[in-house]
């Protein structure tokens, strides 16, 4: 059964065996062709100022369009909907691809689109129309949910659906605010689609997880409904990449986040919920290696571990030199896990979250228990890197230093923080039967480097806080 799970979970979208291949560019209907002259222009204005652009900072020396899809035709009074990858340049040199959900009506846009316009397009087949992000417009939104709803192919677009899944027909939809590096669709408060802006080729982590957690039994992750899934972005093997998925939106529930720094500011403990929190970590780590492919860590991978960290912390050293005085003492912390290994100890390795902290665990009231959401780990580092197997430890250090910034953030002070740290690893070791905290210097290890990787995060973005994780810094230098 685990062989049938694992094989399953690698292969998340199967194809359709009866699919025509999708048409190549040149053979898509011209609906689809020659919109360059009529976006390109639009797009590399706008696509450098929206939240999920990760190319801040830098010029823009190429926008071009990958792929262009017709999910609703325009036909002047009528909403018309694209599908767009787009390649976008930068000096490094550096080249990603984002997804877009492009709305088009003709200019002017009503006055509640006004917040998601891109512009009038100039130029080409286009010309005259109100160009918009679609996610905020109910119809455009309505009907790539019908498309979830029945699976098939749409040129390289291909629409699955997990059997049995519950997809009702006519949900209204409105888009979240709150996202950063993606964007997300609620359906009749019933269901969320998460578009993956950011797309890479192959299996997004955020569908490959759950849903072999899900086909394991492991209550605690809200199990994906539908996806889908483009061909023109293949790795490799041939596997296309995931663009968004479709899950059960939960509710009610309410994000650790939330909940953790006004436990701390009303002075109550928390140590119950960080307790379950812990149980639900471990449940999630028992089952992934249960159902995927595992690894051990020995002495060539612990060292190629360690000089990474210690590259992130000579780099981060270099660039706020607020850390100097802590660098060798946290060198020091990585030397005596690369000593271990040369001892001949081992670690474990699997599949892991990769970004866990407090804004990724939901608690909902109705059922008293916490749910753990989006696995796509850290969006900055590749995906073939955050596919890796890890230690456990990895996402145990990521939610101890988010209590970290729970406490600090209203002030409770070290002891609130420790102890809630405590409750959560005591509750881990409860569900894992394995205590994180007997194996102090892999532990210690890796929120160094989580902190140290905080420390730039906040010295370039806030540096009002810079001193939360400097604080994490002196307390692991003295350890």
């Amino acid at each position: 059964m685990a062989d049938s799970i694992r094989n399953v979970a690698r292969t998340p979208a199967p194809r359709t065996p009866d699919a025509p291949p999708g048409p190549r560019a040149a053979e898509r209907p011209p609906a689809e062709r020659g919109v360059a002259p009529s976006l390109v222009p639009l797009l590399s204005e706008w696509v450098p100022r929206q939240r999920w652009f990760a190319g801040k900072g830098r010029p823009v020396t190429e926008l071009a369009l990958a792929s262009v899809t017709e999910l609703l035709p325009y036909q002047g009074a009528a909403p018309g909907l694209l599908h767009l990858l787009i390649r976008v340049e930068q000096p490094g040199p550096v080249t990603d691809v984002y997804q877009l959900l492009l709305g088009l009506r003709p200019a002017p846009l009503p006055p509640v689109l006004a917040p998601w316009a891109v512009g009038v397009a100039g130029d080409g087949p286009l010309r005259g129309a109100g160009v918009y992000d679609a996610l905020g417009d109910p119809r455009p939104t309505g009907m790539l949910l019908e498309r979830l709803r029945l699976p098939g192919r749409l040129g390289p677009l291909v629409f699955s659906r997990e059997p049995g899944a519950h997809i009702p027909a006519g949900l209204t939809s409105r888009p979240l605010s709150a996202e950063q590096s993606n964007s997300s669709v609620v359906y009749g408060d019933q269901l969320i689609l998460k578009l993956f802006r950011r797309v890479h080729p192959g299996a997004n982590p955020d569908l490959e997880l759950p849903l072999a957690l899900a086909r394991a039994g492991a209550a605690c992750v809200p199990a994906p409904a539908a996806w889908f899934e483009s061909t023109d972005l293949a790795d490799a093997d041939g596997g296309p990449a995931t663009l968004g998925v479709l899950q059960p939106f939960l509710a009610g529930a309410t994000d650790g986040w939330e909940l953790a720094p006004a436990a701390a500011a009303r002075g109550d403990a928390f140590l119950a919920e960080a307790r379950e929190l812990g149980r639900a970590t471990a449940e999630v780590h028992t089952a992934l290696a249960r159902v995927l492919p595992t690894m051990v860590l020995r002495r060539q991978q612990i060292e190629h571990l360690t000089a990474l960290m210690t590259e992130r912390l000579d780099a981060t050293a270099a660039a706020v030199p607020a850390l100097l005085p802590y660098r060798d003492a946290l060198a020091a912390n990585f030397a005596r896990l690369t000593a271990l290994g040369d001892a001949g100890r081992t670690w474990h390795a699997q599949r892991i979250h990769g970004d866990l902290h407090l804004g990724q665990a939901l608690w909902s009231p109705a059922a008293s228990r916490w749910s753990v959401i989006d696995f796509e780990g850290e969006p900055a580092r590749p995906l073939a890197e955050r596919r890796r197997p890890q230690p456990p430890a990895r996402d145990v250090a990521g939610m101890l230093r988010s209590f970290d910034y729970a406490a600090r953030s209203v002030d409770a002070g070290p002891d609130w923080a420790r102890r809630t740290r405590d409750a959560y690893c005591a509750g881990y070791a409860a569900a894992a039967g394995a205590d994180p905290r007997r194996e102090p210097e892999l532990l210690t290890a890796y929120e160094a480097d989580k902190a140290v990787y905080e420390v730039l995060y906040e010295a370039r973005h806030r540096p009002d806080w810079l001193d939360v994780p400097l604080s994490a810094i002196r307390r692991l230098a003295a350890a």
